[in-house]
């Protein structure tokens, strides 16, 4: 049984929410103090995090910025807010997916059954792989190029993962997406985008150069 600690300061959804992802056999621990919310993650040890963007003292960017300096689990946000900059903001700050309230249970479901697939039975016959001199480690989810390294999420392992092994092949956007998110139907194109374009962003920091080329209208290779 997969545990999923929902953090989530409205009571009533924080349980209506809870009931029902019990019933799809989900283990759903529910966080009380919300000033101890890394102490919390790290003594319920889920698999997967829900969080609510707009919680006390702190909002879920932050904490979710503490959790990443400690874990690479998938995270997915709640906001009552749609803007794109609300979800930028949760990409790019080590979210994995993003969620507008009011939710679907089913599509809530959906994603994490997809998320947790990915996640956790995601296989490679190999857990390093080569760019030049970038060293790619699938298993503990870091790129290193001379003396630096950097983190990836799961979502841009899986990215850099599959256009490596199609290197010198166009990956187009539809099947990135599938990759991703099972389904195109629940995310926004602006989603994937961010991801590429923070995948790119920590490649770069490295000091290497930006091997993720664009093909206008079709999708991305490395070549």
């Amino acid at each position: 049984m997969n545990r999923i600690l929902l953090i989530e300061d409205d009571i009533d959804l924080a349980k209506e929410t809870s009931l029902a992802l019990g019933k799809w056999g989900f283990d759903v621990e529910l966080i009380n103090n919300f000033e101890m919310i890394l102490e919390e993650f790290i003594d319920k040890k889920p698999d997967v995090v829900i969080m609510d963007v707009n919680l006390p003292l702190y909002n879920g960017f932050y904490w979710c910025e503490k959790i990443r300096d400690i874990s690479s689990i998938p995270i997915i946000f709640l906001s009552s807010r749609d803007s794109n900059m609300d979800l930028i903001m949760g990409i790019n700050n080590g979210g994995d997916d993003y969620i507008t309230k009011p939710f679907s249970i089913d599509v809530l479901v959906t994603k994490l059954n997809g998320i947790i697939r990915r996640a956790y039975k995601y296989n490679t016959s190999s857990n390093i792989m080569h760019y030049e001199d970038l060293i790619f480690d699938i298993e503990i989810c870091t790129i290193k190029y001379r003396d630096k390294h950097e983190e990836l999420t799961k979502n841009e392992v899986r990215i850099l993962t599959n256009l490596l092994k199609n290197k010198d092949k166009v990956v187009s956007r539809e099947s990135l997406m599938m990759l991703l998110w099972d389904s195109d139907e629940f995310v926004t194109d602006n989603a994937l985008t961010v991801n590429i374009n923070r995948l790119r962003g920590k490649i770069k920091d490295l000091g290497f150069e930006d091997i993720i080329k664009t093909k206008k209208g079709m999708g991305y290779i490395i070549q």
